[in-house]
C-alpha cells in the first residue's frame, strides 16, 4: 500500500533568500537547465519580473534594478550564465560586515533629561545670540521643565531649569536676564509616570461617563 509521505521544509534544499520563496528557487533553478542561451535570457527577465512584484518594498531603494539582479545571481548560487545588464556579483560580498553604528559612549548628566536634550543644547550653543537663540532656549526650556516634572517632584523653579540649562551646555549657554523674566509655560496634554495619576483618574472618569451616556441610549 503506498502512503503518502510528507515533505518538510526541513528536508528541502535549504533557499537562499527566503522572502521570494520557494517557487522562485524553482524557477531559478529551471532557468540553469535551459542550454538556449536567448531562451535562459528571456526566462531571467521574466523571473527578474516576477521577483519584482512579490518584493514590491525594492522600489525604494535607489537603482532597484540593479539590486533585483544581484538577488537573482545570489539564488541561482552565483552559478547563472545570462546576459545580464549589471555584472554579478562577487560571493565573498555576501560575508562583508556591515559598517559600526557609531554609537555616543559620552555619559549622560542628567537622566531625568536624557542625551536629546543634550544634543539640542549642543545645537543651540551653536547658533549667535539674537531673538532666534532666546526663542530656541525658551522653548527647550518649557520642554526640559516637563521632563523635570515627570521624574522627579511636582514642582520646580524656573530658576533651576535655566542653571540646568547653563551647566548640560558645559557653560557654553548662558541664559540672559532678560529671559528669565516670564514664566516658563508647557503642554499639560502628557501622562506622568511617577506623578499622582491624574491622568488616569481623568481617564477612568472618560470611560464611565461614556458608559453612562451608552446605558442611556438604551433604556
Amino acid at each position: 500500500m503506498d502512503t503518502c509521505k510528507l515533505l518538510y521544509n526541513t528536508e528541502r534544499v535549504k533557499l537562499y533568500i527566503p522572502e521570494y520563496g520557494r517557487n522562485v528557487q524553482k524557477m531559478v533553478d529551471y532557468i540553469k537547465t535551459i542550454e538556449d542561451r536567448d531562451k535562459r535570457n528571456e526566462q531571467a527577465r521574466a523571473v527578474i519580473k516576477v521577483m519584482e512584484i512579490l518584493n514590491p518594498a525594492v522600489h525604494l531603494q535607489e537603482d532597484f534594478e540593479h539590486k533585483l539582479w544581484d538577488h537573482l545571481f545570489i539564488i541561482s548560487g552565483f552559478d547563472l550564465d545570462v546576459d545580464a545588464p549589471y555584472p554579478m556579483p562577487a560571493p565573498e560580498s555576501l560575508n562583508e560586515q556591515p559598517l559600526p553604528v557609531p554609537i555616543q559612549k559620552k555619559p549622560v548628566k542628567a537622566a531625568h533629561y536624557g542625551r536629546n536634550i543634550e544634543n539640542m543644547l549642543e545645537l543651540i550653543a551653536e547658533h549667535e545670540d539674537g531673538e532666534a537663540k532666546n526663542a530656541m532656549m525658551r522653548t527647550l526650556a518649557g520642554y526640559m521643565k516637563q521632563q523635570y516634572l515627570i521624574w522627579n517632584k511636582d514642582t520646580v523653579a524656573d530658576e533651576t531649569i535655566y542653571k540646568d540649562m547653563e551647566m548640560l551646555s558645559g557653560g557654553r549657554i548662558t541664559v540672559p536676564e532678560s529671559l528669565k523674566e516670564g514664566k516658563l509655560e508647557f503642554s499639560h496634554g502628557f501622562s506622568r509616570q511617577n506623578g499622582n495619576g491624574h491622568g488616569r483618574k481623568n481617564g477612568n472618569f472618560k470611560q464611565k461617563g461614556n458608559q453612562k451616556n451608552r446605558n442611556k441610549q438604551y433604556k
